[in-house]
């Protein structure tokens, strides 16, 4: 079976790993990974190497990121992704494509398919994400799939409203706990050497990405965020930098001063799949409006403060506490964690068999 894997951003890439492994192990499969989107981006760090270091084919790659911040630049991109990928369909011949998530650069290529009539398998559908419009382009894809791998029994049951029927529609679990119960975190002393990052001071690992939905609010929201940030002298401040998406550069800048003027502030682009989750498992906890606050986070589980409605609609885990972006919110949340009680991992999101179960339902 000839699949052609579409991977967009660090993010996506990080979630596939184990189902690429399994998939180039298996010889029933002829694997072609696309990497588009932010992995050709220096300002993202250029994440496409990633790949290329776990030692995974590249098949195809394009140059879509939009060049600015702005709503004209991301609807560009996405006809720039849209063209380009007509290209690769016209060209290559695909049993299937591998699609996940939620991004616009995900569901342009995958809307580029549909006059090629190849077959979509979908990972992630069902979810929300109110305060983002990557709500309309994940359903989006939904419509446009054959077949899904939901990451709970709630997100499948959403995409069955959604499609109006049952079927090919599974839940898989999260590939997620597969990269958790599988992968060899880094130990406190290699991370600091791999990162010059002392993981084992008390630590707040920090992701914050726009509210697309409302976009114009963003520049209020960071200044918020930043203020608070100013106050935290306990703590060492981890923070990753932020998607290609509306606002996304300004709220990059805005951090980037920040951390250029405050002692106790590390910036990093991208850590990689082995990295950011050893970062999660030894911080103390977690600040920002990232899904890997809902889904990763949970395994630990790690105490998680999530901002604003960016994330709004999933799951929430009692390791969660939602919270307004407003400095004083933030600063008493963040007082509140010496009250966190440690519950063990419940397996909402599945036992870290996804990859498994994903390989067995393609076979059949």
């Amino acid at each position: 079976m000839k699949i052609a894997v579409l991977t967009s951003s660090r993010s996506d890439y990080s979630i596939l790993y184990p189902l690429l492994v399994k998939l180039k192990k298996d010889k029933y499969f002829d694997v072609n990974i696309i990497a588009f989107g932010s992995h050709l981006s220096d300002k993202h760090g250029r994440t496409i190497e990633f790949i290329k270091k776990d030692g995974l084919k590249i098949s195809d790659y394009l140059k879509t990121n939009p060049l600015t911040d702005t709503p004209v630049a991301i609807s560009n991109s996405i006809g720039i992704t849209i063209s380009n990928f007509a290209k690769i369909w016209n060209k290559q011949k695909y049993d299937l494509i591998l699609a996940i998530g939620d991004r616009y650069e995900m569901f342009a290529a995958c809307a580029s398919s549909i006059p090629f009539n190849i077959p979509i398998a979908h990972i992630h559908g069902g979810e929300t994400t109110k305060g983002a419009f990557d709500d309309c382009f994940r359903h989006s894809i939904t419509q446009m799939s054959n077949f899904h791998f939901t990451s709970s029994e709630k997100y499948k049951k959403r995409v069955i409203e959604l499609k109006g029927s049952n079927k090919d529609i599974y839940n898989v679990g999260a590939l997620s706990i597969d990269n958790l119960k599988s992968i060899k975190l880094y130990s406190k002393k290699q991370f600091k050497n791999q990162f010059n990052i002392d993981i084992s001071l008390p630590t707040i690992l920090i992701t914050f990405q726009p509210e697309t939905v409302n976009f114009q609010i963003n520049k209020k929201y960071i200044s918020n965020l930043i203020n608070a940030l100013h106050e935290i002298k306990d703590y060492q401040l981890v923070i990753t930098m932020p998607n290609a998406d509306t606002m996304g550069n300004y709220i990059r800048k805005e951090l980037e001063k920040f951390v250029k003027n405050t002692t106790n502030a590390i910036k990093v682009e991208s850590f990689g799949t082995i990295g950011y989750l050893t970062c999660m498992k030894y911080c103390s906890m977690m600040l920002g409006n990232t899904s890997s606050g809902f889904i990763e986070a949970s395994y630990f589980p790690k105490y998680v403060i999530n901002l604003g409605k960016r994330q709004e609609g999933r799951i929430l885990t009692s390791n969660i506490r939602n919270i307004k972006i407003e400095k004083k919110d933030i600063l008493n949340a963040i007082n509140e964690y010496s009250k966190f009680k440690n519950i063990p991992y419940n397996g909402i999101y599945g036992n870290g068999k996804a990859a498994y179960k994903i390989i067995k339902l393609l076979k059949n």
